[in-house]
């Protein structure tokens, strides 16, 4: 994805997923972008949606409580000093849109848009994407390979040039051993495309594992700033120290590849001559030990 996923073997690329853990309080949302910039994220991703165009009104009906997420949802207003926030720290903007309407309003505002797994089976919507000119992710949770395959599909015949898949699994939290990681390195020999990992687990081995193993190229973390998220109560959110954390262990990770072969470090020269020495295996070498008698 350009200017998103990095190279197969390089760190990847972080979105911090706040999704509805704004709690529509723009002083709190800003405080969330700050805190993701701080805790080492490279985008800051939400959701654009309202209830009545998220859920059918048989459902609505059957299922009063549904209402009650219109407090989930991001008011409009809040985007553009939200993209420009992000943007000022450094950092790339995307949102969710989980409506035509909402996709086209989003074309001028954000660096790229994810379709999200529940509306994976709406190709109306995928080819929608595929037209805004940006580009697109698509998380996968809950779908057979023939799913994927058609939405991969859709877009790229929509004229879509610009797509990475995640491998998702959407269960909050996500048990480790229903991870599936091993989907990653299938997905990417399948479509070809770019693929991450978007993790509901908030397991550090997991996330590692996903990264370090199986070089996922994205990673979209759900990201809380103090527990009190809409959303957090499932237990899948990281916290700011959590990913400060998990930023800090990718790094060191992938810096430790190194240049391949075998040398000594830079670290251990000192050391070279502190060897036992062949002849009598006792230290240091017989090199050193002449300038001791010296």
């Amino acid at each position: 994805m350009t200017e998103v996923t990095t190279k197969i073997g390089a760190k990847p690329f972080v979105i911090a997923e706040i999704s509805s853990n704004h709690n529509q309080d723009l002083s709190r949302t800003k405080e969330l972008i700050h805190a993701a910039v701080e805790s080492g994220a490279d985008a800051v991703k939400f959701q654009l949606f309202t209830i009545e165009q998220l859920f059918h009104s048989s459902a609505l009906a059957a299922f009063p409580g549904h209402r009650d997420r219109s407090k989930w949802e991001l008011p409009r207003d809040f985007i553009p000093e939200l993209r420009d926030l992000s943007h000022k720290l450094g950092i790339k903007f995307g949102c969710t849109p989980f409506d035509l309407d909402s996709a086209e309003f989003l074309r001028s505002h954000v660096d790229f848009v994810k379709i999200s797994s529940y509306e994976l089976l709406w190709l109306v919507l995928v080819r929608h994407c595929a037209g805004l000119g940006l580009p697109v992710i698509l998380s996968s949770g809950m779908a057979t390979e023939e799913e994927v395959g058609d939405s991969v599909t859709a877009f790229f015949e929509a004229g879509g040039l610009d797509l990475s898949l995640l491998h998702c699994v959407s269960a909050y939290p996500t048990p480790a051993d229903e991870a599936n990681l091993r989907a990653i390195p299938y997905l990417r020999d399948r479509f070809g495309i770019p693929i991450g990992w978007s993790d509901h687990s908030h397991s550090f081995g997991t996330v590692l594992r996903a990264c370090f193993k199986w070089k996922a190229e994205i990673l979209e973390l759900h990201f809380d700033l103090d527990g009190r998220g809409y959303e957090a109560s499932s237990g899948h959110c990281w916290l700011p120290a959590e990913l400060l954390e998990l930023s800090a262990a990718l790094s060191e990770g992938f810096k430790s590849d190194g240049p391949g072969g075998k040398s000594p470090a830079a670290s251990e020269l000192a050391d070279r001559d502190w060897r036992a020495d062949p002849a009598d295996g006792l230290r240091p070498l017989r090199v050193l030990r002449k300038d001791y008698t010296a």
